[in-house]
């Protein structure tokens, strides 16, 4: 009679026929052949990855070659810039206008929406429907509202702040003496960068007041930044465009003074707590020590001259014709009070600290190109005379 129950062989058959170390009598193994699966046929994604990384890195390379041939035919052109030098200053200058205007531009949505919102809080609840309010209304053009103006305002900026800063860094410096220099460094810093902003802002006045009420009257007051300077000084004279100079120094100086002094004195402790001198680190390393520092020193910038910041939207927005600086100021800030004198500060300390971090990194990087050192690290200690 048959067994109710399989036997061994069945059970080997049905359950184990796959696996090599098993196998029935009758099915002796076959010829084994090696099968390699690739890593790209078994994790396709994982593959994907790997060769975007490595097409990546292929153009990376090729874009560091292109630029470095580009440096070093920049250099070839001007021939070697000696350091304090009229060429010196000249890539200062021009390095800044780059890093200001084109960082300035970039941001001008998040400027829009900061200047609306100081001049009316309840405009808007937040930035995202802020954008949304005006893609809707003007399109695309209308979230980019007073670009122009910003690219030419902060282009003239950054020219006169960043060559002026270097300009009168070495002029104090040897006023005082080396050992002084040395020693009350920070206060260099500090007279400095509010020399060269006080002539900075005479640049840019006229561009930041034709910014300002396009970005806070809606529709814009005029379509173009000339056709808006035409129009204030239609109606009030060449003085309309400079009847924010006081306060625009009330906020950006003391803003620039932040911003290089405490950008001076971090990137010295960054390459204080690393473990080699400054000269000894590449390119890479010292414009991402560039990078860094400057986004803190924004972060503080921001705070600092955020009051005036809100003034200067006011007074380019509300002050009457033939008011007086004193009046409407006192005017102004009876309506605000002082918590509304920080309508905005989170914004501006996001929109700041970026700006700052990328002005510093493009700057930094420009004067590589040109074969220049970068900016801040330690300073070396003055030399000793020895007593003979």
């Amino acid at each position: 009679m048959p067994s109710l129950f399989p036997t061994q062989e069945i059970l080997r058959g049905v359950f184990f026929a796959q696996t090599p170390h098993i196998r029935s009598a009758s099915n002796p193994p076959a010829e084994q052949t090696t099968v390699q699966v690739s890593k790209s046929g078994r994790f396709s994604a994982w593959s994907a990855v790997d060769d975007v990384k490595s097409k990546a890195g292929v153009l990376s390379n090729e874009a560091q070659k292109e630029i470095s041939k580009a440096s070093a035919a920049a250099q070839a052109k001007t021939g070697q810039i000696e350091l304090h030098s009229a060429k010196y200053y000249a890539a200062c200058t021009f390095g800044g206008l780059i890093a200001c205007g084109l960082t300035h531009t970039a941001v001008t949505p998040l400027d829009l929406v900061k200047c609306r919102r100081q001049v009316d809080a309840k405009m808007y609840k937040g930035n995202f429907e802020a954008w949304g309010k005006i893609g809707r209304a003007e399109g695309l053009r209308g979230i980019f509202t007073g670009w122009a103006p910003t690219f030419f305002g902060y282009s003239a900026q950054g020219a006169f702040k960043y060559g002026g800063y270097e300009f009168f860094k070495k002029f104090y410096s040897d006023l005082a003496g080396e050992e002084a220099a040395y020693r009350y460094k920070t206060g260099l810093y500090l007279a400095a960068s509010a020399s060269a902003e006080l002539i900075a802002d005479v640049a840019l006045c006229p561009f930041e007041a034709v910014k300002v009420r396009m970005q806070t009257t809606i529709p814009p007051f005029a379509s173009g930044t000339f056709s808006g300077i035409s129009i204030i000084t239609g109606k009030e004279g060449t003085a309309g465009l400079y009847k924010g100079l006081y306060p625009l120094w009330g906020r950006q100086i003391p803003y620039t003074m932040m911003k290089f002094a405490s950008f001076e004195t971090i990137v010295e402790a960054i390459y204080g707590y690393m473990p080699r001198k400054k000269s000894e680190y590449g390119k890479g390393v010292q414009t991402s020590v560039s990078f860094a520092g400057g986004y803190l020193a924004g972060i503080l910038c921001a705070i600092v001259s955020h009051p005036a910041d809100v003034m200067v939207s006011k007074l380019n927005a509300n002050r009457q014709s033939g008011e007086a600086f004193g009046s409407a100021m006192g005017r102004i800030y009876k309506d605000i009070g002082f918590t509304g004198l920080w309508n905005g500060l989170v914004i501006r300390i996001f929109m700041i600290g970026t700006l700052t971090s990328l002005q510093w990194g493009i700057y930094d990087s420009f004067k590589v190109f040109m074969g220049l050192p970068t900016t801040g690290g330690a300073a070396p200690p003055p030399k000793q005379t020895a007593n003979l």
